[in-house]
């Protein structure tokens, strides 16, 4: 099927006089010799506003059409009287492909709540506001990949099925064959425990330690009984891996790409982003240029923990040396004290991961976390133990068996070199840029407790 999308039609330089466009109907207005009908086709917030003519070839095939119909209308391109449209198109044809019952079609011409349209999530990409943050979403991809291309970093895709707990918290989702209530793992596919995982980045640095540096961008899950704002069982991550790079080669590399990302979506995405200042979070575009007009800030853990003490705030969490940061203090770090992202590093040993370069305080790790106002920590990493002691003595500290790392251990036996990676939570990305508060909000079909619907 030959068709013009709208986005292109609206930004046309000049009339045309054939032009086919598809999409839904978001409103008709029928007037004494003609019909205004309204279609949106998904690539721009802006709808088309197409006029039919009575009495026409058009008209009739139009018929009883409205509200969610689709169907494609092929005419001319002319330029449009009102006001806020450069163009219209008169209507010579119309084809309509499927009819939307106005006494049950859900997406009526008013505001839904965002509990209902949850609860449609196959139809919610209909919307204004779920059309505008998926197209955010498409954009905000497209840039972490254009990103990591100019700096000449490999996509790699890392294992979903794993044996391995990398962040050690035990919250994974068990993959099976064994029949319900069968326990003896010998006789499962893999003939040993099987997870989905929670993270790509140990596998990530193997192939780093080949190729030097590396990205991962895909599908991780958590089986965490949560139903915070914050919290879905599966996101998506972003895991860049350097080779022969320290903790400050990571921290610019995360605060370059924040930048970049959020540089490319206000350029490419305005209109949709102007549709969340204006409807959903008043303040969002000033803020974002903000956090692009200084370089973020960046403090050792115990100088944080300090301005948290010293602050007049009263915590839900008490504040000490030694405690991991909770999101009232991490926003309070972003929002209230430095007014744009930080970036907090030097934690302590005993709240981070094994796999976390141990300092020379043999006390702190060099780990990095950037919190950002109105979410807190959107990045979490570090410079990785390249020492085969160290790190063989770490996992024992915590509990765990070198033997079941054997091949992680292997790439400080051979050829180790300094590296450090991260993880950016794709979702938590975009709940910065569009100013949406709720987890299930950015990702199309969410995966929280309890909730399989779709």
């Amino acid at each position: 099927m030959q068709r013009t999308l709208i986005i292109d039609a609206l930004n046309a330089e000049k009339a045309r006089n054939d032009i086919t466009l598809c999409g839904w109907v978001r409103t008709r207005r029928d007037a004494k010799d003609f019909s205004f009908v309204e279609i949106n086709d998904g690539s721009c917030l802006a709808n088309m506003q197409c006029i039919v003519d009575e009495g026409t070839e058009a008209h009739a095939a139009l018929g009883e059409a409205n509200t969610g119909a689709a169907l494609a209308v092929s005419g001319e391109l002319v330029a449009s009287p009102g006001k806020g449209q450069k163009w219209e198109v008169r209507a010579k044809g119309v084809t309509v492909f499927g009819l939307a019952d106005p006494e049950s079609f859900p997406l009526q011409k008013k505001r839904h709540t965002d509990e209902f349209l949850r609860g449609i999530a196959h139809l919610r990409a209909r919307t204004n506001k779920y059309g505008a943050a998926f197209r955010i979403r498409s954009e905000a991809g497209r840039a972490v990949h254009d990103f990591f291309h100019g700096r000449r970093f490999a996509w790699v895709h890392t294992p979903v099925l794993t044996g391995s707990d990398c962040e050690g918290a035990g919250e994974m989702f068990r993959v099976t064959t064994l029949a319900p209530g069968e326990k003896n793992t010998d006789g499962d596919f893999f003939n040993r425990p099987c997870n989905l995982t929670v993270s790509g980045q140990l596998e990530a640095e193997a192939l780093a330690l080949g190729l030097g540096r590396v990205y991962t961008f895909g599908p991780t899950f958590r089986a965490e009984n949560s139903n915070t704002p914050r919290h879905a069982a599966e996101f998506w991550m972003i895991e860049p891996e350097m080779a022969f790079a320290d903790l400050t080669d990571l921290m610019e590399l995360g605060e370059s790409l924040t930048r970049h990302v959020m540089e490319h979506v206000l350029s490419h995405c305005e209109a949709d982003v102007k549709l969340f200042d204006n409807f959903v979070d008043k303040g969002l575009l000033e803020r974002l240029h903000g956090m692009l007009r200084q370089p973020f800030a960046r403090v050792p853990y115990a100088e944080a923990i300090h301005i948290l003490e010293d602050s007049d705030k009263q915590f839900a969490f008490p504040v000490t040396f030694g405690v991991d940061l909770q999101t009232e203090h991490e926003r309070y770090l972003a929002e209230e004290h430095f007014q744009r992202p930080v970036i907090v590093y030097d934690y302590p040993k005993e709240i981070k991961a094994f796999y976390m370069r141990l300092n020379d305080d043999n006390e702190t790790v060099a780990a990095m976390d950037m919190l950002v106002p109105r979410i807190g920590e959107l990045i979490g990493g570090s410079q990785r133990e390249e020492r085969l002691e160290r790190l063989e003595a770490r996992i024992r500290e915590l509990g765990q068996k070198p033997e079941d790392y054997w091949w992680y251990l292997d790439l400080r036996r051979f050829g180790s070199v300094p590296h450090a990676g991260f993880g950016l939570g794709f979702e938590r990305l975009l709940m910065l840029l569009t100013g949406i508060t709720n987890i299930r909000d950015v990702i199309p079909f969410p995966r929280t407790p309890g909730n399989l619907e779709f």
